[in-house]
C-alpha cells in the first residue's frame, strides 16, 4: 500500500529556496546581548525607557497577563479607551481604535470599508498586510486596480476608471523597505477629484514624521481630514505592541461593529496598551525626539553615499543600502553582526523591487560615535560588487 504523505512537497519547496538564497530562520536575542541594533524599529529608543517599562509592569499588575477576550466581550479595559483618546488627540483625529497589531488593523480598516460595490486602487509596493487585507477584499466582492509605486499619473487614471459607488486609494505613507514618503496631499487631491477615500498605512510615520511626530497627515497638511482614515502601530515609534485605526469617528463605529480582526480577535494585552500610552506621551511631550531620529537617518544615509554605497534617501528612519545578490545580503549582514552591529536583511519576496539590501533604522538614541561606528561597520564588511552594479 502506498504510504500518503501529503506534506512531501515541502522539502522540494525548501531546496528551490535554498538555492536561490532565500532560507530564513528565526534568531533569539539574549537581553544583555553586545550588540549595536540596527534591525528593529524602536525608532526614538523607548521600547526600554524607564516610564515605559514602568506602565507596562504597572499595567500588568492592575489588570493581569492578558485581556481575557475579545474587546466587544470581556477585553476592553478603561486603559483602550485611555490609549484611543490619546492617540487620537495627538494625531488629530476624531477617533480611534486599538487592535491587537498593526497587521490587524490594516485588515480590519482595508475589508471593513470595501467588499461588494468598491474598487481599490493600491500602491504596488504596499506593505504585506495591505495586499492581505485587499485580497480578502477582493475575495468579497471588490475590485482591484494596482498602480506603479509614488506614480500619480497613474493612480489617477486607475480612479478615473474606477465604476463602482464607492472608490478607495490605499497606500503607505513611508514605504518600509526603503523609507520613501509617499505624496500624500497628491494622493487626498486625487481621491477628493474622483470621490474616493484615502487609507493610509502610517506606520513608519508616527512618532518620526510631522510636527512632533505626528505623522504623515500632519506632514502634508491634512490633520483632522474627515475624508481619510489611518492605520498605525504602537510597535515601532513607540516601542510597544498593537495597532490602531484613526479617523472619522463614524468610520471608527463603523469598524467596531463589523471589522472581523477586531470583533474576534482577542484585545490587546494590558500590558501593551499601558506602555505604548507612555511611550506616546513621551513623544508627545519631547517633540525633538522626531528630530533626532530624521537627522541620524540622513547621516547614515550621506556617510553611506560619500563611502561608495547605493543608499536610499530617507523621509523617515529607514536607510536602506543596496546588495549584489540575497546570498551577498545574508553575508554581509553577518559580517555586520560579527562586528558588533545588527543590521536587517531584505531579500525576495519582502522587497517589492526583486533587489536585495540591508534595511538600517535609525534611533533617536544613537550617539554620534554610534553612527561613526556602523559607518565603518557597513563599508569594511562590503560585499567585493557593493556599489559597482
Amino acid at each position: 500500500m502506498k504510504t500518503s504523505d501529503p506534506f512531501g512537497w515541502l522539502e522540494a519547496a525548501a531546496r528551490e529556496r535554498a538555492e536561490a538564497g532565500l532560507t530564513r530562520r528565526v534568531r533569539p536575542r539574549s537581553p544583555d546581548e553586545d550588540l549595536l541594533d540596527l534591525a528593529g524599529n524602536d525608532y526614538l529608543g523607548l521600547a526600554r525607557h524607564p516610564e515605559v517599562v514602568r506602565a507596562a509592569a504597572d499595567a500588568a499588575l492592575r489588570w493581569g497577563a492578558g485581556s481575557t477576550g475579545s474587546r466587544l466581550v470581556t477585553g476592553d479595559t478603561t486603559l483602550h479607551g485611555e490609549l484611543e483618546r490619546e492617540l487620537a488627540s495627538f494625531y488629530g483625529a476624531e477617533a480611534a481604535l486599538v487592535f491587537s497589531s498593526g497587521y490587524a488593523a490594516n485588515l480590519g480598516m482595508v475589508t471593513a470599508l470595501s467588499g461588494s460595490g468598491a474598487h481599490l486602487v493600491c500602491d504596488r509596493h504596499n506593505h504585506a498586510s495591505l495586499i492581505d487585507a485587499t485580497r480578502l477584499a477582493k475575495a468579497a466582492g471588490a475590485r482591484v486596480s494596482l498602480f506603479d509605486h509614488a506614480d500619480p499619473a497613474a493612480a489617477k487614471d486607475a480612479l478615473a476608471r474606477a465604476a463602482e459607488p464607492r472608490r478607495l486609494l490605499v497606500s503607505d505613507t513611508v514605504f518600509s523597505v526603503d523609507g520613501d514618503l509617499t505624496d500624500v496631499a497628491g494622493l487626498s487631491r486625487l481621491c477628493r477629484g474622483n470621490n474616493a477615500a484615502l487609507l493610509l498605512d502610517d506606520a513608519h510615520g508616527l512618532g518620526v514624521v510631522g510636527n512632533g511626530g505626528r505623522g504623515a497627515l500632519s506632514e502634508a497638511g491634512l490633520r483632522g481630514a474627515g475624508d481619510i482614515t489611518v492605520s498605525v502601530t504602537l510597535s515601532k515609534a513607540l516601542g510597544a505592541q498593537g495597532g490602531a485605526v484613526l479617523g472619522p469617528r463614524r468610520v471608527i463605529r463603523h469598524l467596531v461593529e463589523t471589522a472581523r480582526s477586531f470583533i474576534f480577535d482577542t484585545g490587546l494585552a494590558p500590558a501593551a496598551a499601558g506602555a505604548a500610552l507612555a511611550a506616546l506621551r513621551l513623544v508627545r511631550d519631547e517633540p525633538q525626539r522626531a528630530e533626532r531620529v530624521r537627522a541620524v537617518a540622513h547621516r547614515l544615509a550621506s556617510g553611506f553615499t560619500a563611502r561608495g554605497l547605493r543608499a536610499s534617501e530617507p523621509d523617515s528612519a529607514v536607510v536602506s543600502v543596496l546588495a549584489p545578490s540575497p546570498d551577498d545580503a545574508v553575508a554581509w549582514a553577518d559580517r555586520c553582526r560579527s562586528n558588533g552591529v545588527r543590521v536587517g536583511c531584505f531579500r525576495p519576496p519582502s522587497v517589492p523591487d526583486g533587489r536585495s539590501r540591508l534595511r538600517l533604522t535609525a534611533r533617536a538614541d544613537l550617539s554620534d560615535a554610534d553612527i561613526d561606528r556602523v559607518l565603518d561597520v557597513i563599508h569594511t564588511t562590503r560585499p567585493a560588487a557593493a556599489g559597482s552594479f
